[in-house]
C-alpha cells in the first residue's frame, strides 16, 4: 500500500497533496489516541504498569517495522545500515522525541519501573558499543571501525526474549487503580485480549499512517524546492522515528507522560536487542560498525542516555521542562557535529 501511495503521489494536484497530508495527519492523530487509551485499559486489566506496556508491547510495535527493514537490508546484502538504523533511532528517541514530550508536559516517574527499565537502557546501549569492539586484535576502533558478530546478534536475540518476559512479569502489580466493574470475573481475559486486539491495531494505524505521511510531505517540500540533501537530511530521518513521536505527544497530551517515558526507553532498548541483533543475526559476517560509531555516534548514544539517567536520578515523582531543553540541546550539538565533522 505504501509503494502504491509512493508512486501516485507525484501525480497529485498540490490541493489534493495538501489534503491527502491533512487526512494522513487526522489519522495518525487519531490512532495515536487510540493508543494510549488502549494502553491504559490493557495495563488495568493486566494489572501492569502503563510505563511497562510502553516499554514492552507498544515499543514492540513500533519499532518492528524498523527491525524488518534492517533484517531485510542484511539479507540482501546491505547489512551495514541496520547499525546506524539502530544508533540513531537511540539517539533520536531519548534526545528529540524525549526533549518535546517533556516540553508539552511533565512526566510522572514510578520509580521502581524507571530505575529498572533505565538501567536496562542504559546496559543494552553499552552491550552493543562492547560487542561491537574487537578485543586481542588490536585493530584501532577509531581508525579502523568494528564489527558486530553474528553470534552476538544471536546473544542479543536471546536476551530480547528474556526482557520482554521478565519485564512483563516484574511489572504486574504496579497498575494504575483498578476501576470497579459489575462485569462477571471470568469475562476478564476476554475482554483483555480484545484490548490488546485494538492496541495492536491502533500501533498498526500509527505506523501505516506515519510511513504514508512522510512521501506526502517530501513531495510538497520538492514542489517548493527545497534541497534533496536537506530533505534526507531531516524528513526521512524524522520519519522513522514518527511513531514513537506521536505516541508521545498522544500520551503526554493525555496526561499519560509515564506510558511515553516507557514507549521511548522500550524503543531504546529494542533498537538493541532487536533491530541491531535481529539483523547481525541473519548477517554470517555480522554488521561493521564504521570509525564514525566509535568517534561520535557511540559517545553520543552513551552521553544522552547518561544525560537522561542523571536528570532521572535528581528528579523527585517527575520529570521537569529543563530535562527537555538539556535532552534536545544534546540532540542538536550531536546533530550539528555530524553535519559539519
Amino acid at each position: 500500500m505504501e509503494h502504491f501511495f509512493e508512486s501516485i503521489i507525484p501525480g497529485l494536484p498540490m490541493w489534493a497533496l495538501l489534503l491527502f497530508i491533512g487526512a494522513t495527519l487526522a489519522l495518525l492523530a487519531k490512532a495515536a489516541d487510540i493508543l494510549v487509551a488502549q494502553a491504559v485499559a490493557l495495563s488495568r486489566q493486566w494489572q501492569v504498569a502503563p510505563m511497562v506496556i510502553g516499554a514492552t508491547i507498544v515499543s514492540l510495535g513500533t519499532t518492528l517495522p524498523e527491525a524488518a527493514v534492517s533484517v531485510t537490508a542484511a539479507v540482501q546484502g546491505n547489512p551495514d545500515l541496520a547499525l546506524g538504523n539502530a544508533v540513531g533511532s537511540i539517539i533520536c528517541d531519548a534526545g528529540l522525541i524525549l526533549g518535546i514530550a517533556l516540553l508539552l508536559g511533565r512526566i510522572p516517574l514510578d520509580r521502581a519501573v524507571v530505575n529498572r527499565q533505565g538501567w536496562l537502557q542504559i546496559a543494552a546501549a553499552f552491550l552493543l558499543i562492547g560487542l561491537c569492539i574487537p578485543f586481542g586484535t588490536g585493530v584501532n576502533v577509531f581508525e579502523e571501525g568494528g564489527r558486530l558478530p553474528q553470534w552476538g546478534g544471536w546473544l542479543l536475540v536471546g536476551l530480547l526474549v528474556v526482557y520482554l518476559a521478565w519485564t512483563l512479569r516484574s511489572g504486574r502489580g504496579q497498575s494504575v487503580p483498578v476501576v470497579e466493574t459489575a462485569e462477571p470475573l471470568a469475562a476478564e481475559p476476554v475482554r483483555a485480549l480484545m484490548t490488546l486486539g485494538k492496541l495492536v491495531f491502533a500501533i498498526a494505524l500509527v505506523v501505516i499512517a506515519s510511513h504514508l505521511l512522510i512521501p506526502g510531505v517530501e513531495e510538497v517540500a520538492l514542489r517548493m524546492e527545497v534541497p534533496q540533501a536537506l530533505i534526507a537530511a531531516t524528513l526521512v530521518a524524522f520519519g522513522t522515528s514518527l511513531p514513537e513521536l506521536v505516541t508521545a505527544v498522544a500520551s503526554v497530551r493525555r496526561g499519560r507522560g509515564d506510558l511515553a517515558l516507557g514507549n521511548i526507553i522500550g524503543a531504546d532498548i529494542l533498537n538493541v536487542l532487536f533491530v541491531a541483533g535481529a539483523a547481525a543475526a541473519v548477517t554470517p559476517a555480522g554488521l561493521y560498525a564504521s570509525p564514525e560509531f566509535f568517534r561520535l555516534l557511540f559517545p553520543a548514544m552513551a552521553g544522552i542516555l547518561i544525560i537522561l539517567r542523571i536528570a532521572i536520578h535528581f528528579s523527585g515523582q517527575e520529570l521537569h521542562r529543563g530535562t527537555g531543553f538539556l535532552l534536545l540541546g544534546a540532540y542538536l550539538l550531536v546533530t550539528g557535529v555530524s553535519y559539519f565533522s
